[in-house]
């Protein structure tokens, strides 16, 4: 085949950006470089750059921001029907405004429930946020969150919001390597339809994830959303490897 067939000119552009972040001249995070930039350095059309950006984004590797660029997507571990996500990236990449409002973050003693879901003794110090994210001013999902503060001690210090999130900013502390999801239906309490300004009765998706490292768990995290307002879905190629809609 000819070197310079479509087909080939199209697998060199995503083999190039592959390269450079398997061996660690970008890493999550970093911003790739500009479509005209490798048009340039590999000689091929722009046509063919933006359709590997695209495909690459579409497989996960990479995150595009409209009016920002592309960067290299944070690693992000699957389960058999949804992988971590940040939601301000999610809507970021929409583009939508994102917004954070944290609502409290402390350290407490763990109840129960608590306690049984981070595998620790009742009582045990942990750490307890709970967030509102919105998109276009509008709340979309409830965050409530413990974290096990032996594994993550600095977690109580960040200050999270419209430019770290507490996703974020535990993909980039801990290296997850296993994950439990629940999808719940459910209505919200008084307290969350108040901080999510939807009625008592406003049917609403749960999704609860318990995340370890080192057969430990570092986090217990109850998002709730509003399902007028937010969903939750994977698509399946036929290799059984699951993304994020």
């Amino acid at each position: 085949m000819n070197k310079n067939a479509p087909q080939a000119l199209y697998r060199r552009a995503k083999d190039f950006v592959q390269d450079k972040i398997r061996i660690g001249d970008l890493k999550p995070g970093d911003l790739i470089p500009s479509e005209n930039r490798l048009v340039q350095e590999l000689g091929i059309s722009r046509m063919t750059v933006n359709r590997a950006l695209r495909e690459l984004t579409e497989e996960g590797l990479l995150v595009r921001i409209s009016g920002v660029g592309t960067f290299v997507a944070e690693n992000k571990p699957q389960s058999n029907l949804l992988r971590i996500t940040n939601i301000a990236d999610e809507i970021i990449a929409r583009g939508h405004s994102y917004s954070c409002r944290v609502l409290h973050l402390g350290r407490e003693s763990a109840s129960l429930s608590v306690a049984a879901a981070l595998s620790l003794p009742t009582g045990s110090s942990v750490y307890h946020l709970l967030c509102v994210h919105s998109e276009e001013g509008v709340p979309v999902q409830l965050e409530d969150r413990y974290v096990n503060p032996e594994l993550v001690p600095d977690f109580i210090h960040q200050d999270f919001g419209e430019h770290l999130q507490p996703a974020r900013y535990l993909l980039q502390v801990i290296r997850p390597d296993e994950m439990e999801h629940i999808v719940e239906a459910g209505h919200p309490s008084i307290d969350e339809s108040k901080h999510m300004q939807i009625d008592a009765d406003e049917p609403c998706l749960i999704l609860v994830r318990r995340t370890w490292t080192q057969k430990k768990i570092v986090t217990y995290v109850r998002l709730t959303h509003p399902s007028s307002r937010y969903r939750l879905g994977s698509r399946m190629p036929v290799n059984g490897a699951y993304r994020d809609s």
